[in-house]
C-alpha cells in the first residue's frame, strides 16, 4: 500500500515507480522522452490524475470533404491504421457526386432526477405543475448565461417506474446548451432541481407521503432528439469506378445487400456501426469531445427498437444509389477541452471554428466517409488489402527497415501474404545478401 501517491510531481511519481520496481530506468527514460518543453505541459498534466507522461497520438486531415456544398478540411485523431485513408477515399469519391448531404434534425440534450417516493403518480401528478414551476425558478440563476447563448431548459417531464422498481419516480429534463455539450450545466441544474425536492415533499404531505429520497441527478447520454442525418446519392452508373470490376449494378445490389444484413443480424450490425464510429471518433477526439459518451448514445440508439441493428440504410430506386445514416451526436465547440487542449482548438481553427450543430453534420460525414469505404472494400477486395498494407509499413518501422528495404519490401508484398515472420525473413534475407 503507498499514500500519498496522487500528492507527488510526476518527476516523483516516476522516480517512485523505479524505486518500487514498478519500472525500470529505461522505461523512465522513454517517458521523460515523450515531456514537451512548452507551457503545454502543465496542462496536459493537468487533465488526468497520476500522470506519469504524454501519450501520443498522431493528427492527421481528410480533404476533398464537401458537406452541404463547403468544402472542409477535417482533422481526425485515430490510432487505427486506414481510418484517415478510407476517409480521404469516400470523400474524394463523393466530392464530385453532390458531396454529403447533412441536416439537423434536433439538439435536445436530456438529464434526470431518480428518486423514491412511497406515494402513488396520481397523487403527484395534482401538484406537479406547481413543482415543475418550483424546479424550473430553482435553476433561473444557473441558466442566466446559457439563456443569452440560446439555451437553457426546456421542458420537465414526470413518470411513474413503480411497476418497475418499487416506489421509484423519474422527472426527465430537456435542454438545448448551444454550442456546448453542456454537461457541467446540465448536472448543476439537475443537482439544484433534486435539493429542492425532499423540501416540497414536506411541505406538501405528511407521514410517510413527506420522505422523498433522491437517489441520483445526473445528464443522460443517451440524445435521441440530439439527431443528425448524413446521406450521399448519385446514378447507380456512377459508382462504376469504384466497383473493383463487378460493374456498377452488382456493386449497388451487393452493397445493399451487406447494409439489409447489418439490418437483421445482431452481430454484423455491431462490428458493421463501429465502422461509422472509426470516422466519427477521430473527429469527436480531435476536437477534444467525448467519444466514450458519442459511442454508449450511438449504440443505444441502434437498438431503440428493441433490437441492436444498423444505423445506416440503403436504397437502390429508379436507377439511382442513396446512402442515409443517421446518428444522435451531443457534440460541443465551447467548454470543456474544446479551447483548453490546443491541439483541440487548433482542429477547430481548421474546421473553421464550427457551431456544435455544424460539427455534429461534420463528424457524421466523416462517419458515413468511414462506413462507406469499408462496405465497399468488404464487398469487392475484402477488408484486408487496405489494413495489410498499413501493417507491413508498421512492422517495417519496428523491425527498423532503412527507406530502400521498405521499398523493396513494399514491391514484394504486393504479391505475398503479409505476417511479421514472413517480412522478418526477407529483410534478413535482404540483408544477408549485402553482406556477401
Amino acid at each position: 500500500m503507498i499514500e500519498g501517491f496522487s500528492k507527488l510531481s510526476k518527476s516523483e511519481r516516476r522516480k517512485k515507480l523505479v524505486e518500487m520496481q514498478v519500472i525500470s530506468e529505461n522505461l523512465l527514460n522513454r517517458m521523460e522522452a515523450f515531456d514537451i518543453e512548452s507551457g503545454s505541459q502543465k496542462m496536459l498534466d493537468n487533465i488526468s490524475e497520476n500522470t506519469l507522461a504524454n501519450y501520443f497520438l498522431p493528427l492527421g486531415i481528410v480533404p476533398n470533404v464537401y458537406i452541404n456544398g463547403q468544402q472542409y478540411w477535417v482533422p481526425m485523431v485515430t490510432e487505427e491504421s486506414s481510418v484517415v485513408a478510407a476517409a480521404s477515399y469516400a470523400s474524394k469519391f463523393w466530392s464530385t457526386r453532390g458531396g454529403f448531404r447533412t441536416k439537423i434534425i434536433g439538439t435536445t440534450k436530456v438529464g434526470q432526477i431518480h428518486f423514491f417516493w412511497e406515494g402513488n403518480s396520481a397523487i403527484l401528478e395534482s401538484y406537479w405543475e406547481e413543482l415543475k414551476k418550483l424546479l424550473l425558478e430553482s435553476v433561473e440563476y444557473l441558466s442566466e448565461n446559457m439563456k443569452k447563448r440560446g439555451g437553457g431548459v426546456l421542458d420537465i417531464e414526470y413518470s411513474d417506474y413503480t411497476h418497475l422498481i418499487r416506489h421509484y419516480h423519474r422527472i426527465q429534463v430537456y435542454f438545448e446548451t448551444a454550442d456546448a455539450m453542456g454537461a457541467n450545466y446540465i448536472n448543476s441544474c439537475l443537482e439544484t432541481m433534486a435539493k429542492e425536492l425532499p423540501a416540497f415533499f414536506e411541505e406538501h404531505f405528511t407521514d410517510r407521503l413527506a420522505d422523498c429520497e433522491v437517489n441520483m441527478a445526473i445528464l443522460s447520454n443517451y440524445t435521441p432528439q440530439c439527431l443528425v442525418e448524413c446521406s450521399v446519392e448519385c446514378p447507380v452508373d456512377e459508382l462504376e469506378p469504384i466497383s473493383a470490376g463487378l460493374g456498377s449494378k452488382k456493386f449497388a445490389e451487393k452493397f445493399s445487400q451487406a447494409i439489409a444484413i447489418a439490418q437483421v443480424d445482431p452481430y454484423r450490425a455491431v462490428t458493421h456501426n463501429k465502422g461509422i464510429f472509426n470516422g466519427i471518433d477521430a473527429v469527436v477526439l480531435a476536437t477534444g469531445n467525448d467519444f466514450r459518451a458519442i459511442e454508449a448514445g450511438g449504440h443505444a440508439y441502434a437498438a431503440r427498437g428493441g433490437t441492436y441493428t444498423s444505423l445506416s440504410k440503403c436504397e437502390i430506386y429508379t436507377g439511382r444509389f442513396r446512402f442515409t445514416l443517421q446518428v444522435p451526436l451531443a457534440l460541443g465547440t465551447v467548454g470543456g477541452l474544446t479551447r483548453a487542449h490546443p491541439m483541440a482548438a487548433t482542429a477547430l481553427e481548421i474546421l473553421g471554428n464550427p457551431t456544435a450543430p455544424a460539427l455534429m453534420q461534420i463528424a457524421a460525414a466523416m462517419g458515413m466517409a468511414n462506413h462507406f469505404a469499408a462496405i465497399r472494400a468488404l464487398v469487392t477486395t475484402g477488408i484486408q488489402k487496405g489494413h495489410m498494407k498499413m501493417h507491413l509499413t508498421k512492422i517495417l518501422n519496428h523491425l527498423n527497415a532503412s527507406q530502400t528495404e521498405s521499398e523493396l519490401a513494399s514491391h514484394h508484398f504486393k504479391n505475398h501474404d503479409i505476417s511479421y515472420k514472413a517480412v522478418a525473413e526477407f529483410l534478413q534475407q535482404l540483408r544477408s545478401n549485402r553482406q556477401v
